[in-house]
């Protein structure tokens, strides 16, 4: 069995986004050589998420608008865990999206239904974070 693992960092110009992160993945694969298998990506920061789902951009902003109901960023001081920060929602946000995918690797090849695509969900940005990329099998 082989394994690969590579880091792909980001860096975001908003405090929330979210990032295809499909093409970088697809990369990874092929550059593993490993043609069946399991594919893990990993949310390594806990205010932010990664996620399947499909790349279309009213569900995106149906997503930013969902979450802020659930936890809204402001007022910061609704929140215990804001003191010397101000990323509570953040935390919550990222619970709700998820931590990490595993996917199954077929003839070299994500597989996946027709519209799914890997996202990185960034909730406290503008700042350097990243993204494991573990690629294991044959």
């Amino acid at each position: 069995m082989k394994s690969y693992r590579k880091e792909l960092w980001l860096h975001t110009a908003r405090r929330r986004e979210f990032i295809n992160l499909t093409p970088q993945v697809e990369a990874c694969l092929a550059e593993s050589g490993i043609r069946e298998g399991l594919c893990l990506v990993n949310a390594m920061h806990i205010t932010s998420s990664v996620f399947v789902n499909d790349d279309e951009s009213g569900l995106h902003q149906d997503f930013e608008v969902w979450l802020e109901k659930l936890a809204p960023e402001k007022p910061h001081a609704q929140y215990r865990h804001n003191g010397f920060e101000d990323n509570a929602d953040a935390h919550l946000k990222r619970q709700i999206m998820g931590r990490e995918v595993v996917a199954a690797i077929t003839a070299g090849k994500l597989d996946f239904g027709p519209w799914e695509q890997i996202f990185y969900g960034e909730f406290d940005g503008k700042r350097e974070k990243r993204v494991l990329v573990k690629i294991i099998g044959e």
